[in-house]
């Protein structure tokens, strides 16, 4: 299978929020995400990395990634 853990970048730090990911999607208020027999749900953060070969998605919260830009 090819499902993905989902990871939000808080404080420089990797904080796990899902795993067995099978949809994640960019939206205009955040990254929709989706597992296996559960309701899609909106994150307020965008996606920073995919990790294929790890699995691993990492998303920043929206309002960091405006201070960067």
């Amino acid at each position: 299978m090819c499902q993905s853990s989902v990871f939000l970048l808080e404080n420089g730090e990797e904080k796990e929020i899902k795993r067995d990911v099978i949809l994640v999607e960019p939206t205009e208020g955040g990254t929709k995400i989706q597992g296996f027999f559960e309701s899609p749900e909106i994150i307020p953060a965008r996606i920073k990395t995919i990790d294929l070969l790890k699995h691993r998605i990492i998303l920043e919260p929206i309002d960091s990634a405006k201070d960067e830009s």
